[in-house]
């Protein structure tokens, strides 16, 4: 058999009823296409199962989890196992169309792009619980990460496969899989998808997930800055720290030769806990070098990645 052009990967958690019309508009999208579909049913309590054996045609893998892992763990796993060139991924609620696939497979071959990504341009989401929570996040993110993607709410995207498979999915890093690709050397653009209403079961998400966002914002500011050398972050904020609590309890030292009590004072104790929470720091920077330096040399793993290199003639 030969590889696939693309594998599309979709997440699916108790969509039963979403099972046969999105395999339907999956298989005609991609019907002028070498492709392969991979399914990770994510601990599903419904009958999902059944029905994606009952309507998956032969070119169609399910990958069924023994309990509910997450969507970025779901994702990680289809991704692994995906054979294709490129490699797309969307959710199997039905508010992704597949259509929009081979225009974006289309547009990643003829440019070279490593990543296409939807951009839902007529979301059809409540406002508050869903659209402004969004903008908000996506603007934070944006701005922060310096990533200049406008919706990164949208799980159809189009990568080319080495870009995909490299990227290192875990937790809950499914939100920032632009930020990982660009961590890649990735080239990205954006095109604007279709996106429809909910038919069929309830979202997973709320306006509970926002912070959980920022939570995971804060992660990838490190992975982009410090990850190679955290003692820059930690190193830095320790020693001012330490200098706060040098001269705070320089400052005492004079007063208290002055004759003035210091004992008992807010000042003094605030002076120590800058002097502990810099040595902490400091001490936390160096151990995390030496892990970083663990990780790399003990997989042999390399601190750059080669494009590509050309050999004169």
């Amino acid at each position: 058999m030969t590889r696939p052009l693309i594998s599309v990967v979709i997440t699916v958690y108790n969509e039963e009823e979403n099972i046969k019309p999105l395999l339907d508009a999956t298989y005609e999208a991609l019907q002028h296409i070498n492709y392969e579909v991979i399914l990770i049913e994510d601990g599903a309590t419904d009958g999902t199962v059944t029905e994606v054996k009952k309507y998956a045609n032969n070119r169609t893998k399910l990958i069924i989890f023994n309990k509910n892992y997450g969507q970025t763990t779901a994702l990680a796993a289809g991704i692994d196992l995906a054979q294709g060139e490129y490699i797309a991924t969307m959710d199997g609620d039905l508010q992704n169309d597949p259509s929009d696939i081979p225009g974006m497979l289309q547009k990643a071959i003829d440019e070279d792009w490593d990543v296409v990504a939807g951009r839902r341009a007529n979301r059809k989401d409540g406002f508050v619980l869903r659209k402004f929570p969004s903008k908000i996040a996506n603007y934070i993110i944006r701005h922060s990460t310096k990533v200049y993607l406008n919706d990164y709410g949208c799980s159809l995207r189009v990568y080319k496969a080495h870009i995909a498979q490299n990227m290192g999915l875990y937790g809950e890093l499914h939100r920032f899989i632009p930020v990982l690709a660009k961590q890649e050397g990735a080239t990205m653009t954006e095109v604007d998808v279709k996106h429809h209403p909910r038919i069929h079961g309830t979202s997973k998400y709320g306006l509970s997930r926002t912070f959980k966002v920022m939570a995971d914002l804060i992660l990838m500011l490190f992975f982009q800055k410090y990850f190679q050398r955290p003692i820059h972050i930690f190193g830095t904020l320790g020693l001012f720290s330490f200098l706060i609590g040098v001269l705070i309890n320089f400052y005492l030292l004079i007063e208290k030769l002055m004759g003035g009590d210091i004992w008992g004072r807010p000042i003094l104790l605030l002076g120590f806990i800058f002097l502990l929470g810099g040595i902490q720091l400091i001490t936390t920077g160096i151990i995390a070098e030496i892990i970083i330096r663990t990780y790399f040399e003990s997989q042999d793993k390399k601190t750059y990645k080669i494009k590509s290199v050309y050999q004169g003639e």
